[in-house]
């Protein structure tokens, strides 16, 4: 037992605090003062409702109701998280993220106050990257509350905690993507459940044109077929492959760069539709 909490301690515990404090130390100190004002008014916005709080609990009792009844963790009799816990989280996502993110502009359009904020002596990003961060922070609450998870799986057995963290990390990368959606999506809408809907819409799209079997009939398409380019990059776009790929332990640059080039993108398209309700 006291092996077991050592291996927990020195193979996820302190690599996640480290992750953690260079995660607050660039949200305090390395970010412009404007994101950090944004993004402190946010999070409190979020923690003062219980949008925070349903969210974090919905997510908790789905996700361990469905490793140990269903995933069947238990009697698996194998210590690893990637089949009962991991493959089924950005399940979760395509719904709890846009519920989380669907307020991000659609209640400043709805109250009127976008016109305000677009006043203030700040940027456009300032205020896109700070509403950002302030819902990511949200999701990075709910990855850390599911961490007796990992504490039972090394209670049973001798896992690779290294894995393990490649899969939280997985994990929170594509909650991002899916944040990200939503974001822009939010920019375009005053209606929240609309800004709800179409993204849960466009993260189950994202999701599952990486799946294996879609991804071959597109590629088994003869190449004069019309829709052939666009079903080809949809499919390129697709977060599955790279959440495999990173969720298994094997941190790939490409996969680093997808992700960070998938959630700039979506950030970018927030902008454009802002500056397209200001004009």
């Amino acid at each position: 037992m006291v092996d077991a909490i050592i291996q927990l301690l020195l193979h996820f515990a302190i690599p996640a605090l480290v992750v953690a404090a260079i995660f607050i130390a660039l949200l305090m100190f390395a970010l412009p003062r404007e994101v950090r004002t944004v993004f402190k008014r946010e999070v409190k916005s979020y923690f003062v409702s219980p949008i925070a709080y349903v969210c974090v609990v919905i997510f908790l009792v789905i996700s361990n109701g469905i490793t140990f009844w269903f995933g069947g963790m238990l009697e698996s009799g194998e210590a690893e998280l990637y089949r009962p816990f991991f493959q089924y989280m950005p399940w979760y996502f395509i719904v709890i993220a846009p519920a989380v993110g669907m307020r991000l502009w659609s209640e400043e359009q709805r109250l009127g106050t976008m016109e305000l904020l677009m006043t203030m002596p700040l940027a456009p990003w300032h205020a896109i990257v700070g509403k950002f961060l302030a819902a990511s922070v949200v999701v990075f609450a709910m990855l850390v509350l599911s961490f007796p998870i990992v504490m039972v799986v090394n209670y049973l057995g001798d896992p690779d905690n290294g894995v393990i963290l490649a899969g939280f990390v997985a994990t929170f990368l594509t909650a991002l993507c899916y944040l990200a959606i939503t974001s822009a999506i939010s920019a375009l809408t005053r209606s929240q459940i609309v800004a709800l809907l179409v993204s849960i819409g466009v993260c189950l799209a994202v999701w599952l044109s990486g799946l294996p079997p879609i991804t071959d009939a597109v590629d088994n398409l003869p190449r004069w077929n019309p829709f052939w380019p666009l079903l080809k990059l949809v499919t390129t776009l697709g977060v599955l492959p790279h959440f495999n790929e990173f969720a298994k332990g094997v941190l790939g640059f490409r996969d680093i760069v997808f992700f960070l080039s998938f959630i700039a993108f979506f950030l970018f398209a927030t902008a454009i539709a802002i500056r397209a309700k200001r004009a």
